[in-house]
């Protein structure tokens, strides 16, 4: 019974909830008998709340038997990626820099769920500060994928994604900067919605970069997420970038009629500019075939190369990130993990003004999508390309070398889904990604839930068995291959930037300084003096 429970969406058990068919006493039992079960075999959670659980599910079961019912979150278990604020619980971000920290407020969005009944299972597994990982070096293991447990989860919203995935809630947020949503939505075949910028509060959201983090909801399918982003979306003083929109009604615009729906494909992403893998390929020809029967316009578009988007995404992110921990990168850089390290330090070598100049080029590929906004409903890409990859056997350096088939729709802003589309000859997910113009989450939805209605991917859930510990990887300093007028430049911002570096550190920024210099240079050309930036203050 519990197993059958916590496969249930949160539509079906909102309606047995609503009918008085379902106690939130019952359902959260039921949620933790799981937990119990099989939540050692993926390392998901950080802190469960199991007793707070418990209380609020009693106090939900007495508002909904006074006639008091809330709406289809009432009573519903939901995670939170562990650097949403939650009052008097731990906020980790998976890190030793916050073992400790233990917030006095509910990020906005924390306290939406709890104002709509939702019920707070506990905090969830990330990648450090919502970055860096998997890691092994961390005061927690790294989330598993319920698919094959050897199997890394994508992230950084790892443990949100694993635990939607293997039903230990029914929802979870996620935080995406470069598809820290879409990521493990794909490798753990689930839905992940990133939604407009400014749609839904960052406020009480530990920060990566303020140009490009997007808060929002991670689901079994499509009207779940739907039903989670109507209890997210909204106004937020509290947010400086929070839109003055008043959303729609996102459950009720869906529909499996998407007959005469334009839709573009960005096919060359994942057949030209960074070319997948043969079940990729084959999984998005099926996927464009079952939109197509369902009466869709299909035809194939461009956008700018992909990794053109990642090195302006890259170059404002790094740089950010490397501002917001810089005081304890200065003073305790050990006591971040490894490759947490050799992700964000390398962002010492670019200057203000190669982040000037990426805001810049953002601006241009902003004006850029406007044609495509008019001519297309929704585009459509690959998703983050599976099968996952085996936990443990990846390499830092990887971050700089190559683009990100998720991060371009970062840069433009605008609404992003993921969605299981089939799985790998191994059993892992393949997904692909809905893209909309910004604000228009419903036509996103819409196509998405016509595609998973006209399938039967949503019918398969991952058997979740044993797992063996899994070893952490052997931690190496290989010599990176530069000049030593490149060492002598790397060895200089090392000393601008105030930094006091391992020897391992030190070799990872060397490792990453040809990629890092590549990268600012394409944004170098000249350019007239009204370009402005992509993050000008605007008050409208």
């Amino acid at each position: 019974m519990s197993e059958e429970l916590c496969a249930l969406t949160i539509a079906e058990t909102a309606s047995l909830i609503e009918q008085g068919d379902l106690s939130p006493v019952t359902l959260i039992e039921a949620c933790l008998q799981r937990i119990e079960a099989i939540g050692p075999y993926l390392d998901a959670f950080i802190t469960l709340t199991a007793d707070a659980a418990l209380s609020r599910a009693r106090e939900a079961e007495a508002q909904i038997a006074a006639g008091n019912y809330l709406g289809p979150l009432h009573g519903i278990p939901f995670g939170l990626k562990d650097i949403y604020d939650t009052a008097g619980i731990l906020t980790s971000a998976h890190s030793k820099i916050l073992i400790d920290n233990i917030p006095e407020r509910d990020a906005t969005t924390t306290a939406r769920l709890y104002a709509a009944g939702a019920i707070l299972l506990g905090k969830l597994a990330t990648h450090e500060f919502a970055h860096g990982g998997p890691s092994f070096d961390l005061p927690w293991p790294p989330a598993r994928n319920p698919w094959n447990t050897d199997h890394a989860t994508g992230g950084s919203s790892s443990g949100s994604g694993a635990a939607v995935a293997a039903g230990l809630v029914k929802g979870a947020l996620g935080s995406d900067t470069g598809g820290s949503i879409r990521n493990p939505a794909c490798l753990c075949g689930i839905v992940g919605l990133k939604p407009t910028y400014g749609l839904v509060s960052r406020a009480g959201v530990i920060a990566n970069s303020y140009t490009f983090d997007h808060c929002g909801p991670m689901t079994w399918t499509v009207e779940d997420c739907a039903i989670m982003l109507q209890a997210l979306a909204g106004h937020d003083p509290a947010d400086p970038a929070s839109a003055s929109r008043t959303p729609p009604d996102y459950r009720a615009g869906l529909s499996e009629d998407i007959r005469g729906l334009r839709i573009g494909v960005v096919r060359h992403f994942w057949e030209e500019d960074l070319p997948a893998n043969d079940e990729v390929r084959a999984s998005m020809d099926a996927a464009l075939d079952v939109l197509r029967g369902l009466g869709a316009t299909i035809e194939d578009t461009r956008m700018r190369p992909m990794q053109a988007y990642y090195d302006v995404k890259v170059t404002i992110a790094e740089s950010e990130l490397f501002a917001i921990h810089a005081s304890e990168l200065q003073s305790r850089p050990g006591d971040f993990g490894a490759d947490f390290r050799g992700r964000v330090l390398p962002a010492c070598l670019m200057s203000g003004a190669d982040y000037v100049n990426a805001q810049r080029e953002r601006r241009v590929m902003l004006a850029e999508m406007a044609p495509l906004y008019e001519k297309y409903d929704v585009l459509i890409t690959a998703g983050v390309y599976g099968p996952a990859g085996r936990l443990g056997v990846g390499k830092t350096v990887g971050f700089w070398q190559k683009p990100s088939i998720a991060t371009p729709f970062n840069v433009t802003g605008g609404p992003a889904l993921a969605q299981c589309i089939g799985f790998s000859e191994s059993g892992l997910p393949l997904s692909m990604q809905v893209i909309g113009r910004p604000f228009d989450e419903l036509a996103v939805l819409r196509v998405a839930y016509a595609y998973e209605k006209a399938t039967s991917w949503r019918d398969v859930r991952p058997d979740v068995t044993g797992a063996e510990p899994i070893a952490a990887p052997p931690v190496s300093i290989e010599s990176a291959s530069i000049s030593e007028t490149e060492r002598a430049r790397v060895t200089a911002a090392v000393e601008t930037a105030g930094l006091s570096l391992s020897d391992m550190d030190y070799e990872q920024i060397c490792a990453a300084a040809p990629y890092v210099h590549a990268m600012v240079g394409r944004l170098k050309r000249k350019r007239d003096y009204g370009e402005e930036p992509g993050n000008t203050f605007s008050a409208l």
